[in-house]
């Protein structure tokens, strides 16, 4: 195993003395703002901070090893490596600590995510991509651990698209010919997650250039590493993934001293130029690495770490060893590097006097202007007594925050409700609405795109259907949609398991990997999580991927990845990246515990920020699809798993024709009873309409068709106005997806002023559903129960027309 943990190999760079004590004055900037950070927090001046102190001299070496073009997906501790590549200044850093919602100052995450998430701004202002071969690039981090690895393992393989597709070389603004490295940080305790190991293996097999570097300073939080890893060392435990030579399948493994400045800048040489040249994945266990102030401002590791191990990381600190070096090797004297240090702290003192005051300033101004409106109303009103200490306080806080600002002004209209409505009290109101509509950007925008690429923005193109349209296997509808997607945009390209060879296993992209090659259409492991890492990394990067999870109840494995990372990207970087990624599932009716859930509740909940897709048939399923391939925004789309052998006739446009997203289908018009469902679910509400028609019932039918975006023209709300009864269907598990729709129609779209009778909801038993026809007919809603249900409603109404049943 190459290793330069025993050695202090002359450095293959040609760095200088002023390189050396530029990383010098770095590598004190950034341990003076870890303890100015800490310092902020417990003066109140920000909530939480957890910091890079000890960090610092592996993330300088890296940072030379970095290149216009590569990528970094790393986690909470990278601020010396984010301001050595330039993409992070001090003042930035601390308006991150001090979370202010101004995106000039915080480009990370308009101060959406806590200090220490770091991110550059990779769309312009029109939320087009910039050129990326022109920039250092990192993807936003996420805080959950380990999360950064399946992302990372997609950044890394769209270098190696860009390099063996050749119709992919004319995206220059993109790559420059898959040369990009995807560089990957991680802590040792993380390792531990089964995401790094998933990212890992998938990252050899595919033999992309990603390069993982473990900061390992022994401990997960109060945890150490012999409760952590097996032989407390994850160089030792992957050394199976050590390549026998060059051209070899694997790895290339090195080990290095984090105190070692030498052997660090002469190792990330080495392995950076593997990675790039060969495509080869590498690890870089760092060892030996401290943590000064501890995990966080959260407690103090002098709890949990012993006398001597604290006494041994003050005598191995890293900027300590660095100094040794320096003297000792005759680049700098005492006198040198004292001055750097006291140049160091100043330069931390002025940028965070800066950010302090960019972030503070403005609320003060706000405050001012709303007490002076305030002390007007106070006037106006004649209730001094009441009105005027509330006002005072707010005057006298020496520290508001904006949520002060408008609680006050919410709380003071509400003691005048029943004065006059003067001057002073319609000022005071119209000043509340400016300062929610700022907040509300500040706070609660671009959770989806705002480009002219948008959803929304598609223009709709209806299916044309000749009058001697094929009538197919619907699975040939989504072959030919994906044929001719694939033909149109070579960014396009699927993963998944079996999707490859066999055109996956319902046969929708049968003989596409032939025709396309198998870039386009690849085979996956059993990986779920990283299958959708690694298409939310590409699409980072400019590539349209569409990646299949087998069944909608395998999402499960991904869905902490598409609810902290995809879902949310967006949103944390206010509008800075997009991946838009689609997911392409399948589920719904079949039998068995495990192949026909419906967890719609759960996809509901845990995804905004995606748009969720629920088509009936394979047609449907196309125009969403070619919807979707023409935005860039995320989505799931889940087929129906029992559909793909029933018959469609199939559009002239297969590949053209759009489905806008939020408009609900009337399947069937009724004026009794209005049935909402999606899904498979149309099928069994249809049959029981039918039923419901020969005893005199009218039931209209809505396939809502999307669940996110849903309704957004109210065509619901319409239909209920008409037939004022209404029941939800679907197949998840009471309370889930039913409580979705009856809240989105009820209560947020006022259906309830139209309704004579209770909303009713028809969900699957709460289990999953049992294996055979009997399982599924018993454990699942059937068209009798929606009979059941929907004549019961009209018998409340017509005892005499509709006598019980039973």
């Amino acid at each position: 195993m190459p290793t330069a943990e025993t050695a202090l190999p002359a450095l293959s760079a040609p760095l200088s003395k002023v390189d050396f004590l530029t990383d010098y004055r770095l590598a004190w900037e950034s341990r003076h703002a870890s303890l100015a950070g800490r310092k902020e927090v417990f003066m109140g001046k920000a909530k939480f901070g957890i910091f890079g102190d000890g960090k610092e001299v592996p993330q300088l070496a890296m940072a030379r090893a970095f290149q216009n073009g590569d990528f970094r997906a790393g986690y909470y501790r990278d601020q010396t490596f984010m301001v050595a590549i330039g993409q992070l200044t001090w003042e930035q850093y601390f308006s991150q600590l001090y979370a202010n919602p101004d995106v000039e100052a915080e480009p990370a995450t308009a101060g959406r995510a806590m200090n220490g998430h770091f991110a550059t701004r990779m769309l312009d202002e029109d939320g087009n991509l910039t050129d990326l071969t022109k920039t250092k690039n990192s993807s936003a981090d996420v805080s959950p651990t380990a999360s950064q690895m399946p992302r990372l393992l997609g950044m890394a393989y769209a270098s190696k698209l860009f390099r063996q597709n050749s119709a992919l070389h004319e995206f220059t603004n993109l790559s420059n010919n898959g040369n990009e490295v995807a560089f990957g940080t991680i802590g040792n305790a993380s390792t531990s997650e089964g995401m790094f190991f998933e990212a890992l293996n998938a990252a050899g097999v595919l033999q992309v250039p990603m390069l993982v570097s473990v900061w390992d300073d022994h401990y997960g939080i109060s945890v150490p590493a012999e409760y952590q890893t097996t032989k407390q060392s994850i160089s030792e435990i992957m050394a199976g993934l050590q390549r026998d030579g060059e051209g070899q399948p694997g790895f290339e493994i090195y080990v290095v001293r984090g105190w070692d400045y030498a052997g660090l800048v002469d190792t990330y040489q080495r392995a950076a130029a593997v990675c790039r040249e060969q495509h080869v994945p590498v690890l870089i266990h760092v060892t030996e690495l401290t943590q000064p102030q501890g995990h966080s401002t959260s407690g103090s590791h002098e709890r949990y770490k012993s006398k001597e191990r604290l006494q041994w990381e003050e005598a191995h600190d890293c900027l300590h060893k660095l100094r040794e070096w320096l003297l000792a090797e005759g680049h700098a004297t005492e006198g040198e590097l004292d001055e750097i240090e006291k140049a160091a702290a100043a330069t931390i003192k002025v940028a965070r006097t800066a950010a302090w005051a960019a972030f503070f300033d403005p609320i003060k101004a706000e405050r001012d202007e709303a007490v002076l409106l305030l002390d007007k109303l106070v006037a106006d009103t004649g209730t001094e007594n009441t009105l005027h200490e509330m006002v005072e306080q707010l005057k006298l806080n020496p520290t508001p925050i904006r949520a002060d600002i408008v609680r006050t002004m919410r709380r003071i209209l509400r003691h005048v409700r029943h004065e006059k409505r003067s001057f002073g009290r319609r000022s005071v109101q119209r000043h509340l609405e400016q300062l929610l509509a700022e907040n509300a950007d500040r706070y609660n925008s671009n959770l989806f795109s705002q480009s002219e690429y948008a959803v929304g923005n598609i223009e709709e193109v209806p299916a044309v259907f000749a009058a001697n349209a094929p009538v197919v296997d619907a699975r040939e509808v989504l072959q030919a949609c994906f044929d001719a997607n694939f033909q149109r945009d070579p960014s396009i390209f699927a993963i998944g398991e079996d999707v490859g060879k066999i055109g996956d296993v319902n046969q929708a992209f049968a003989g596409l990997q032939e025709k396309f090659g198998e870039l386009r259409v690849t085979d996956t492991g059993i990986r779920e999580c990283t299958i959708v890492g690694q298409g939310i990394g590409a699409a980072l990067r400019g590539l349209r991927p569409i990646t299949e999870i087998q069944y909608l109840d395998y999402l499960l494995y991904a869905i902490q990845i598409l609810s902290d990372d995809l879902a949310c990207l967006q949103y944390r970087t206010k509008g800075g990246q997009k991946a838009p990624l689609i997911v392409r599932t399948r589920g719904h009716r079949l039998e068995g515990i495990w192949h026909s859930g419906s967890p719609m509740g759960m996809i509901l909940g845990s995804i905004r920020g995606m748009h969720v897709c629920v088509p009936r048939n394979m047609v449907q399923a196309a125009g969403f699809y070619n919807t979707l391939l023409r935005s860039d925004e995320p989505a799931l789309v889940i087929e129906c798993l029992n559909g793909y052998r029933l018959k469609e006739r199939i559009p002239s446009n297969v590949g053209e024709f759009t489905l806008p997203l939020g408009r609900p289908e009337v399947l069937l018009a009724g004026t009794d009873i209005t049935v909402v469902t999606y899904g498979s679910m149309c099928r069994i509400v249809m049959d029981a309409a039918k039923q419901l028609a020969e005893v005199g019932i009218s039931v209209e039918v809505i396939d809502v068709q999307t669940l996110l975006p849903f309704d957004v023209e109210h065509t619901i709300v319409d239909s209920i106005q008409r037939t004022n009864r209404v029941l939800f269907a679907d197949e998840d598990v009471p309370g889930g997806g039913t409580a979705f729709m009856m809240q989105q129609v009820v209560d947020e779209q006022g259906a309830y002023r139209f309704l004579d009778a209770q909303p009713r909801c028809l969900a699957a038993q709460p289990h999953r559903p049992a294996y055979s026809s009997d399982g599924d007919y018993f454990s699942k809603p059937n068209a009798e129960d929606v009979f059941d249900t929907v004549y019961e409603l009209m018998s409340e109404a017509q005892p005499e027309q509709f006598p019980e049943i039973y």
